[in-house]
């Protein structure tokens, strides 16, 4: 009997020691924006793959958007592991995370690794801190503030809610009826570029330089002076649109931004539909009479100086001053776009391609009237028509994408 009782607590002991050391849950922390398409694929993922792979891992969500509690655990589960935060979703796994998410085969497979990774015991939680959470504690999928108890009775439809297909037609003049979901980033990239170039403000300036142009004998300096100052300007420009891309990238994930930024362009958008209708003249308002003169006049100055040298460095240093002073006639579309850019969730180098795109198109109303003027030496301007209908066509296409930002964002991701 003995040797019995001993012979099953043998059995019992070394069946013990084949049980993990540590059986306790791990979590895995998933903050996205409701609407988000990126992140509604990355759920769809995690719940399909991950949970079937990994069962005893639990998956911690986290709205950011609309919750700013959740927004400021996303900023200091982010300061843990030293990681900028640029947008959602973002998916934080022992001590990395993976921003952003393409599909299951791309990012997919990168967070399958992370995931081996942590779950074989190689990296810990270096978040749990954040959070306050026992290993074995998981969070309510709903995010909801009672303790321990889901307020929502659902089935739960929130996934699909988030990931259909949604078509909406809306009529927007001079173009037509349009999806909103047909647009591209590239065409929307396009068109706003252009819209944005055909601005009274950034056009005047052009046309004098190109009048006191075609009075030089010399034609190679008439297509240096002029190509720098087209340039330039379109170098400024660039640096803007940076700039209020990397603010905007810095805050993403900051709902109150989007509200900001949706209200400026649905007043913009009032307010260009009103220039068309008002201004028929298609008159830059930034700039009066006096200021028009004096530039006018150090133009004049530039162009007289005898040392070619002067007047390229002339004209670039007042390109540069011109078009700081003229961003407050444009500052609306390019802030609005730029928001919409980070929505998408790109790559950094696919960010600053998209606004060299816009630079292109931003510049060809100014490179058509440039190229025509130098090779039939007559100016040809852009009317106060086309000018007009850009107010319209813009101001239309601005509003509609600030009441998108307000109501509908994933319509604007791509």
């Amino acid at each position: 009997m003995k040797r019995i009782l001993i012979s099953a607590f043998a059995i019992i002991f070394l069946f013990l020691l084949t049980i993990p050391a540590s059986a306790s849950a791990k979590n895995i922390y998933f903050f996205y924006g409701d609407g988000c398409p990126h992140c509604a694929k990355e759920e769809v993922f995690l719940k399909n793959v991950v949970e079937e792979k990994y069962p005893d891992i639990n998956i911690n969500e986290y709205e950011v958007w609309s919750n700013s509690k959740n927004a400021q655990l996303l900023r200091e589960a982010a300061s843990k592991i030293n990681l900028k935060v640029s947008g959602v979703p973002v998916l934080i796994i022992g001590d990395k995370a993976v921003v952003g998410f393409h599909n299951n085969n791309t990012t997919g497979a990168e967070i399958l690794a992370l995931l081996k990774e942590y779950d074989s015991g190689k990296c810990d939680d270096a978040v749990a801190s954040v959070f306050g959470k026992k290993d074995d504690e998981k969070t309510c999928e709903h995010n909801c503030e009672a303790d321990g108890e889901c307020e929502h009775d659902c089935g739960c439809s929130a996934d699909t809610a988030r990931t259909e297909n949604i078509s909406q037609n809306i009529n927007i003049p001079f173009l037509g009826e349009r999806d909103v979901k047909s647009f591209s980033l590239p065409t929307l990239t396009i068109i706003i570029g252009i819209l944005d170039g055909f601005n009274p403000c950034a056009m005047w300036v052009l046309v004098f330089l190109i009048t006191l142009l075609l009075g030089m004998q010399n034609r190679k300096k008439m297509w240096i002076l002029g190509l720098a100052f087209i340039i330039t300007s379109g170098i400024v420009y660039f640096l803007f649109l940076a700039a209020w891309l990397n603010l905007f990238l810095f805050i993403s994930f900051l709902a109150i931004i989007r509200y900001i930024v949706g209200a400026v362009a649905i007043g913009s958008g009032i307010y260009h539909i009103k220039e068309y209708f008002t201004n028929k003249e298609a008159a830059c308002k930034v700039t009066g009479g006096e200021k028009k003169k004096k530039i006018f006049d150090r133009l004049k100055l530039i162009i007289s100086q005898k040392s070619f040298v002067l007047s390229l460095v002339g004209i670039i240093i007042l390109a540069a001053i011109v078009n700081l002073v003229e961003l407050v006639c444009s500052a609306g579309l390019p802030a609005v776009y730029t928001q919409v850019l980070t929505l998408s969730n790109l790559p950094v180098w696919q960010y600053y391609s998209y606004l060299a795109l816009y630079i292109i198109f931003f510049m060809l109303d100014d490179l058509i009237v440039f190229f025509i003027a130098m090779t039939t030496l007559k100016l040809t301007g852009i009317s106060a028509k086309y000018t007009r209908y850009s107010n319209i066509i813009g101001g239309v296409i601005i509003l509609i994408i600030g009441i998108l930002l307000i109501f509908k964002p994933g319509w604007l991701m791509f």
